[in-house]
C-alpha cells in the first residue's frame, strides 16, 4: 500500500497559489477597468501574458500585454516573485518579445507594482518592500505606477479645418454628432 501526500486543498495552512493568482487577476481587472481600459483575455493559458489592455488613444490604437504576478508572504523581509515563466523544466526570464509589463500584486497590502518588462530582464527576482521606508530600493518607484500604462500625450493642433488630412468635419458631425 503506497502512502499518498495530502493534496494542497487538504492542508488548510498551505496557500493555494493558483487560487491566489486568480484572485489577483480579478483584482487587476477591477483596477484596469476603473482606469477605463478596454481589457481582453487570451483564450486558454498558452500565452505568456494574462491580459491585453487597449488604452484607446486617438487616432492610433495602442495594445499592452500584461503578465500578472502576485506574492502573499514575506521572505527575508521582502515580498518576492519572479519575472519568469516555465518552459519544460527551466525558468525563462520574460523579455519584450513576450510581454510589455508585469503587474505585481502584493496581496496582503493590496499594492500594485507596474513594471516595464525591461526592468525585470537583468534581475528576474522581484523584491518589494512596501512595508518599509525603502524609497531607494530598485522597484519602489514602480509602486502604483499605473500612469506608465497611459498613452504618451500627443497634442495635435492645426488651423486647417480639414485636419487631419482627409477629414471632413461636416461628415463627421453627421456620423458622430
Amino acid at each position: 500500500m503506497s502512502q499518498r501526500r495530502p493534496s494542497q486543498s487538504a492542508n488548510p495552512n498551505r496557500p493555494n497559489t493558483k487560487l491566489t493568482g486568480e484572485r489577483s487577476e480579478a483584482a487587476f481587472l477591477y483596477q484596469a477597468s476603473q482606469r477605463r481600459f478596454a481589457i481582453s483575455k487570451p483564450w486558454g493559458d498558452s500565452e505568456r501574458y494574462d491580459f491585453i489592455l487597449d488604452n484607446r488613444p486617438q487616432p492610433l490604437v495602442h495594445l499592452i500585454r500584461i503578465q500578472i504576478k502576485c506574492t502573499d508572504s514575506l521572505r527575508a523581509d521582502a515580498y518576492e516573485t519572479r519575472a519568469t515563466y516555465t518552459s519544460g523544466n527551466r525558468h525563462v526570464v520574460y523579455t519584450k518579445r513576450d510581454i510589455d509589463f508585469i503587474a505585481a500584486h502584493v496581496v496582503p497590502l493590496n499594492i500594485w507594482y507596474i513594471l516595464p518588462v525591461e526592468v525585470c530582464t537583468p534581475q528576474p527576482m522581484l523584491r518589494f518592500y512596501p512595508h518599509r521606508n525603502a524609497r531607494k530600493m530598485r522597484l519602489e518607484k514602480y509602486r502604483e505606477a499605473w500612469h506608465l500604462l497611459d498613452p504618451p500625450l500627443t497634442i495635435h493642433a492645426s488651423i486647417d479645418e480639414n485636419y487631419p488630412a482627409g477629414c471632413d468635419p461636416e461628415l463627421e458631425a453627421q456620423l458622430y454628432g
